[in-house]
């Protein structure tokens, strides 16, 4: 039993994990959306999101919850990595 302290950690996702993939899994209409939005939403830096975001992509719970956007971002990511 938690305390409900830091709800999700052994579920399903924090309440943040899932607010970071709402917002990559949108399209955005052109350069500096996403990052106001990143801002303004989650308020954190967007240097943050990616943090985030990137540890998302090896958590088998994101996986588990957004499985297209999850998958979609793990090949940019390996075909970045192919290229380097």
């Amino acid at each position: 039993m938690t305390d409900g302290t830091d709800a999700g950690t052994e579920r399903g996702l924090s309440a943040r994990d899932e607010a970071v993939l709402a917002i990559e899994r949108r399209s955005w209409p052109g350069p500096g959306a996403k990052e106001r939005a990143i801002r303004e939403q989650l308020g954190i830096s967007p240097t943050r999101y990616y943090q985030l975001l990137n540890a998302l992509l090896d958590d088998p719970r994101a996986l588990a919850h957004d499985p297209v956007t999850i998958n979609r971002l793990c090949r940019v990511r390996d075909a970045r990595r192919a290229r380097r």
